[in-house]
């Protein structure tokens, strides 16, 4: 079998957010989908298996599976799309997140993710501590907290303490934000040192809540989003009832030979 290495949120390799992506017309144990994400150590290991433009898609951090990723759902559609299904330009997959679905336009790839809702919550002593900088507002979408500083400069450079942040009672993720520059309408990070992945570069799950956050204070449903991580990736997203279009382009890095004997 092939595990592919596919660079998401990006046109360019050694950007974006990497995932490894493994396709299979026969099932993965869950012993080997997590031994295969501590083997390859990205923040995403991907397991679509399936054929014919219908897929069961889980997703693996090295700490275990996660409900919901953005950016090796992108990574398995560009996988599956390009190598598979040539001729196809929509994958669906069943997820625990419900049916998530791939579209491919042109180079870019647009999905169709749930939509969730944020409350403002206090501002915590907790958080500032934890990254190292004032907060300005603190909301919550179904579980992560997302902190909004007061600049770009302030989230790009922020250097958080991950031994606090793993021990903040809210959330596997911790989210910042700040308004954007240069036609971005926001910048972001993100941090999942609770499923050992310190920062993860473009979190797509994450624009999820980001977008419905920066909503409600900008008052637009569509915008182009900047993930300021050291890698960095860009994100346009937009409202489409209780439903978000995450769009996006992805590169090839790499493919691997894996011998079958060792997966099933």
């Amino acid at each position: 079998m092939k595990m592919y290495q596919v660079d998401a949120f990006t046109d360019q390799p050694f950007s974006g957010n990497p995932a490894a992506v493994c396709v299979s017309e026969r099932p993965f144990t869950d012993s080997v989908m997590k031994k295969l994400a501590i083997e390859n150590n990205l923040s995403e290991t991907a397991f679509a298996v399936g054929s014919d433009g219908e897929y069961e898609l889980r997703w693996f951090t090295p700490g275990g599976e996660i409900d919901l990723c953005g950016h090796a759902t992108l990574a398995t559609g560009f996988v599956i799309l390009n190598y598979f299904e040539p001729k196809a330009s929509r994958i669906r997959f069943r997820t625990a997140s419900g049916i998530l679905t791939v579209t491919r336009n042109g180079d870019e790839y647009s999905m169709d993710f749930p939509l969730i809702e944020t409350r403002p919550i206090d501002v915590s002593e907790d958080f500032s501590d934890a990254i190292g900088c004032g907060v300005v507002e603190a909301a919550i979408g179904y579980r992560d907290p997302i902190l909004l500083l007061e600049t770009a400069d302030d989230v790009i450079n922020l250097k958080p303490d991950m031994g606090k942040v793993k021990e903040l009672k809210d959330g596997l993720g911790l989210f910042v934000t700040a308004p954007g520059y240069d036609g971005f309408d926001f910048v972001s990070r993100a941090f999942w040192p609770k499923v050992r992945v310190d920062e993860d570069p473009v979190c797509g799950s994450m624009h999820c809540s980001l977008v419905d956050f920066w909503s409600k204070r900008l008052g637009k449903n569509s915008m182009v989003a900047r993930q300021v991580s050291e890698r960095g990736g860009t994100v346009k997203v937009e409202i489409i009832g209780d439903r978000v279009k995450l769009s996006g382009k992805a590169v090839l890095f790499a493919t691997f030979e894996v011998d079958d004997s060792i997966l099933f």
